[in-house]
């Protein structure tokens, strides 16, 4: 092991605790690795001259049409949160199953999977349902872990149910990553592979886990009722609720099918359907009477932050990177993995794992820009691996830390919306059955990569 290569380690070290102490991602990424670039040039084993590529990467993001739907999916997202969708959702999904034993459960669950189709922010979706659905579920005589566990599980349905903003991200990542990878092995006819592809085979993963969901809340309905009782009493005519059903589902399912339907059928880029939704979003809002000069004003400046944060620890992340390779990081963790015994299974299982710890104190954009552009290239030259495989399954890893106890991201949302009553130890509990549906999905995606990528085969 080369000096630089100790400092790399270090380098990742010294990181991960300043983030820990609290300090923003975006500038201790960026702050640290400069120190760590400056003290190793001193030191003779450090060339400045990888420092010099910053301009060049900043300008790269600047022109990458890709990213540009981050900004657009997100002020899609937010607009839909301020135009009430999920509060006249959960209502009529509520009149429909809630005579049933387990039936808020299972509306919870389906309206966090049309919110994740049209949304794909998770901080906003647990927030919204925790807000709207916790009392009532609490009221209807739910057990406290079941009901704040179906809400964080439901609203963390926005991070792999497309259109995601943690695909784009991942895609875009992966997309270069990937062309890079097989020209280094020789192959020079590299099939395309895009944050359309990713869209389309994490489609399929995303529906599954849903009616997992389902399956889990109405076996547990079945055998222990007194954990999830019916609370609404079906006193609406079949007509009366059948024009509820229409005039809650149909705007939104039309707004996922024109976003999603236009991707998946190359119709649109996923920036031009992104500015599709976000308009779509808009005139939804205005035919809800929800949309004023102050909304859209919250809604900007939110969309503003969110995005100025993204960016922010792509910059950071990218001068990370250039310092590692500078020290010659990439070629110790290329050696390490591949040198492991088992070959690719027991590198890829090492790589799931740690992005699953990382998980615990860490977002998922942190990691993305972090670990991906680290591990994939050695994961990509280990083995004849599917980007759409190997993708869906680093967005379902994610998704599976947000919810772990003790510091799922998904979990600090409810903790924040939970009324006192609530023991944070409740939250935990709750929300570990859905951890172990998560893992399962995993596996099941791992001994069968088909589920993953036979649509995105089929649709191009």
């Amino acid at each position: 092991m080369t000096p630089g290569e100790v400092v790399s380690i270090f380098l990742v070290l010294s990181v991960c605790v300043a983030m820990m102490l609290g300090f923003p991602v975006a500038f201790t990424l960026a702050g640290v690795s400069i120190l760590f670039a400056l003290g190793g040039y001193l030191f003779g084993i450090f060339d400045l001259i990888f420092l010099n590529a910053i301009p060049g990467r900043l300008f790269g993001v600047m022109n990458n049409e890709v990213l540009v739907a981050v900004p657009l999916f997100v002020f899609m997202g937010v607009m839909l949160e301020r135009s009430r969708v999920a509060e006249e959702l959960l209502v009529t999904m509520g009149q429909c199953f809630g005579a049933l034993n387990g039936g808020l459960g299972i509306s919870v669950t389906f309206v966090g999977m049309l919110l994740a189709a049209s949304t794909g922010i998770v901080g906003a979706t647990v927030v919204t349902m925790g807000l709207l659905s916790l009392p009532t579920m609490l009221k209807a005589g739910y057990d406290p872990k079941l009901a704040c566990g179906t809400v964080c599980a439901s609203g963390t349905l926005g991070q792999i149910i497309p259109p995601s903003i943690a695909l784009v991200i991942l895609g875009d990542s992966l997309s270069g990553i990937y062309s890079e990878s097989q020209l280094a092995k020789g192959n020079f006819i590299v099939e395309p592979f895009s944050v359309i592809d990713l869209f389309a085979g994490a489609l399929i993963p995303g529906v599954m886990l849903s009616l997992f969901y389902i399956a889990y809340l109405a076996i547990l309905a079945f055998l222990k009722p007194q954990t999830s009782p019916a609370y609404y009493e079906k006193d609406v005519q079949a007509w009366a609720l059948a024009g509820m059903v229409a005039k809650a589902m149909v705007p939104p399912l039309f707004l996922i099918a024109a976003v999603l339907g236009s991707i998946l059928g190359g119709l649109a880029t996923p920036t031009e359907a992104a500015s599709f939704g976000g308009v779509g979003a808009t005139l939804l809002a205005l035919v809800r009477r929800q949309l004023s000069l102050k909304v859209l004003r919250e809604v900007g400046q939110a969309t503003a932050r969110i995005s100025a944060m993204v960016f922010a620890i792509l910059i950071g992340a990218s001068i990370f990177s250039l310092t590692f390779r500078g020290f010659g990081g990439d070629h110790l963790v290329q050696e390490f993995l591949t040198g492991l015994p088992g070959g690719f299974f027991t590198a890829m299982l090492m790589v799931m794992v740690v992005m699953f710890v990382m998980g615990f104190v860490l977002d998922f954009i942190e990691i993305v820009f972090i670990v991906v552009p680290i591990v994939a290239p050695a994961l990509f030259l280990a083995g004849d691996v599917d980007p759409v495989w190997l993708g869906v399954m680093m967005a379902l890893n994610l998704q599976t830390s947000f919810l772990t106890p003790p510091f799922g991201w998904a979990l600090f949302y409810m903790r924040g919306v939970a009324p006192p009553s609530i023991k944070t130890t409740e939250i935990y509990r709750g929300v570990m059955p859905f951890v172990f549906i998560q893992i399962l999905m995993l596996a099941l995606l791992w001994t069968f990569p088909e589920i993953a990528t036979w649509l995105p085969r089929v649709l191009f």
